[in-house]
């Protein structure tokens, strides 16, 4: 059941995802942001914030723009934690990683261009939110994702990297590795 609800809310989001790229300007980046964030994946995140909205009664149309953007910015910090310079992973999801398939500089640019998209969905006018409620949403999303969040704690584990570390610091890199919106 849980298997099969996450497939359904995947599809949503990737739904929304496609509908949202192809309606931006052409670009060499559009493919590899599509391989990036609609390259499979349970979109987990997704899911929890639908089904908390409908504990809270809020319409999933409401919050479809947020499973997206919250989407984009785990795509760009998987698309650059694969790069060569960071853990130099080659396969992600059972494929060849972005920066295998569309070379480096194009993964770096495509991660890149994910995260600020994140924050054009979020702004677009045409979904239903308050101002005040896109704003804290846009803070929260930037400070989960930046040098306090994701980046910090990336450039954490490379520092540690082949050193001994205490369980704080390990902890302290994952909460911030792991500092996304679910």
């Amino acid at each position: 059941m849980i298997e099969k609800k996450l497939i359904k809310n995947a599809k949503k989001v990737d739904k929304f995802l496609i509908k949202f790229l192809n309606k931006q300007k052409p670009s060499l980046l559009v493919n590899p942001m599509k391989y990036g964030v609609i390259s499979g994946g349970k979109k987990i995140r997704s899911t929890i914030i639908l089904d908390a909205g409908k504990i809270f009664n809020i319409n999933e149309k409401k919050l479809i723009n947020i499973c997206a953007a919250v989407e984009c910015i785990h795509s760009y910090s998987l698309i650059h934690d694969d790069l060569p310079c960071m853990d130099n992973d080659t396969v992600r999801r059972g494929k060849p990683a972005t920066h295998v398939k569309f070379g480096e500089a194009s993964a770096v640019l495509a991660g890149s261009s994910l995260l600020t998209l994140a924050f054009e969905i979020i702004a677009d006018k045409k979904y239903l939110l308050s101002p005040k409620t896109k704003n804290e949403i846009i803070k929260y999303l930037a400070s989960c994702s930046g040098h306090t969040g994701i980046a910090g704690g990336q450039e954490l584990d490379l520092r540690f990297e082949n050193k001994k570390k205490g369980i704080n610091q390990i902890i302290n890199m994952q909460k911030k590795k792991n500092r996304k919106i679910v």
